[in-house]
C-alpha cells in the first residue's frame, strides 16, 4: 500500500545503485511512478561514472557491491553535490557501518528488503521529527530466514559452511533452507 508523498520542488534526480537486478528493477519503476528521474547502476564503478557525470539530488546505494563498497559512491556523490541526500541499504546492518555511512554523507541507513516508500521517507525527512514506523514490518521469522539467505547465498550456497558460520547443526540449516520463506 503505497502513500502519496509529494516531493519537494526542484531537482529530482535520483540514482540506485544495487548489484540486485531484480531489486533494482523494482526500485526504478516505484521512484519513476512517485515522480524521481531515475538512473541506475550495478556495479560501484558504474555508480562512480555515473556521479561524476552528473551528481544526483538523492541517491540510494547498496553497501556491499559485487565490485566493492557503495560507500565509496556516497562519500564521491558528497564530494561532488554537498546538498545531496543519499540512503544506503543493506543486508549486513551493524553499527559501525551505519555512523561511517553518516559521516560520509549519507541521510540515513536501512536494512534490506525496504520498500519504495521506506526509502522515500528516509530520502526527504527533515529530521524535525522520527519518523513513523513501518506500517507492515517483517516478522522475526522472515528476518530471520532473510539473514540465513543471505549467508547462505555468500557462502556459494554450501551448506556446511554456512552451518559453521551460523554456529548452526548442518542438518538443521538443510531443513530451514526446505521450507518455504515466512510471511
Amino acid at each position: 500500500m503505497s502513500t502519496e508523498i509529494e516531493l519537494p520542488p526542484g531537482d529530482q534526480s535520483l540514482l540506485l545503485v544495487d548489484d540486485d537486478k531484480a531489486f533494482l528493477t523494482r526500485l526504478e519503476r516505484a521512484m519513476q511512478k512517485r515522480g524521481f528521474s531515475v538512473r541506475s547502476a550495478d556495479t560501484v564503478a558504474d555508480g562512480l561514472a555515473a556521479v561524476e557525470a552528473d551528481p544526483p539530488a538523492y541517491a540510494v546505494v547498496d553497501l556491499r557491491l559485487e565490485d566493492g563498497n557503495g560507500l565509496d559512491i556516497v562519500s564521491a556523490l558528497h564530494s561532488r553535490r554537498p546538498d545531496a541526500r543519499a540512503v544506503v541499504l543493506t543486508g549486513y546492518g551493524n553499527i559501525a557501518t551505519a555512523v561511517t555511512a553518516v559521516k560520509l554523507g549519507a541521510v540515513d541507513y536501512l536494512s534490506k528488503p525496504a520498500d519504495a516508500d521506506d526509502v522515500i521517507n528516509a530520502l526527504l525527512a527533515t529530521g524535525e521529527a522520527p519518523p513513523a514506523p513501518p506500517d507492515n514490518p517483517m516478522s522475526a521469522d522472515r528476518v530471520r530466514w532473510e539473514h540465513i539467505q543471505r549467508v547462505y547465498e555468500l557462502c556459494e550456497r554450501n551448506v556446511s559452511e554456512t552451518a559453521r558460520r551460523l554456529n548452526m547443526h548442518r542438518r538443521t540449516l538443510q531443513r530451514i533452507l526446505a521450507k518455504r520463506a515466512p510471511r
